[in-house]
This record gives C-alpha cells, sequence and structure tokens, in this order.
C-alpha cells in the first residue's frame, strides 16, 4: 500500500529522497539540503534542522517554517481564486 495515504507528511519526505538521488552529485562541492512541502501542511523537517545548525540560532527553522506555511497559504489562495468564475451583479439576477 502507498505510504501517502497512511502517514502525514510521507509525499513530501519522498519528494526530498527524490531531490537528493537527482542533486547527488552536487554534493561533492556544495552543501544540498532538499526541501519539500505538502500543501495539506507536512514539511520535510531536515530543511529546518539544517537551518538552525549553520546559523546557530534556534529559533531560525520556526521561523523559516512560518514563512513557508505563509506562502503555501497565498500560493492556495490564488490557485482556488482563479478556479472561482466572476459573476457580476446583474448576472446574478
Amino acid at each position: 500500500m502507498n505510504k501517502t495515504s497512511q502517514a502525514p507528511g510521507a509525499a513530501a519526505e519522498a519528494a526530498a529522497e527524490r531531490k537528493t538521488n537527482k542533486y547527488a552529485p552536487l554534493t561533492q562541492s556544495y552543501l544540498f539540503v532538499p526541501g519539500a512541502a505538502e500543501t495539506s501542511g507536512a514539511i520535510n523537517k531536515d530543511l529546518g534542522r539544517h537551518t538552525t545548525q549553520s546559523t546557530d540560532h534556534h529559533r531560525e527553522s520556526a521561523f523559516f517554517f512560518q514563512r513557508l506555511s505563509v506562502l503555501i497559504q497565498r500560493y492556495n489562495a490564488i490557485a482556488v481564486l482563479g478556479t472561482a468564475h466572476y459573476t457580476a451583479p446583474e448576472d446574478e439576477i
């Protein structure tokens, strides 16, 4: 059975793993940390952990996830509004 239907965040973790495999050659020269988020709220936590470690600021990952959550909410709002059909007041009669 598919893990994404059983565990929250499984899709984000799977996407992060695919990105890690895809960009594996970059890890020889760069620090690569994959990021993935589900629009339902689950976020790959490794990105926050690496952010905290690199900045040595323990609240940095919380700030990052707050910004990311707002970004996802804005995108979802735009996606929903883009599917809504505008009707003029005179069309409602």
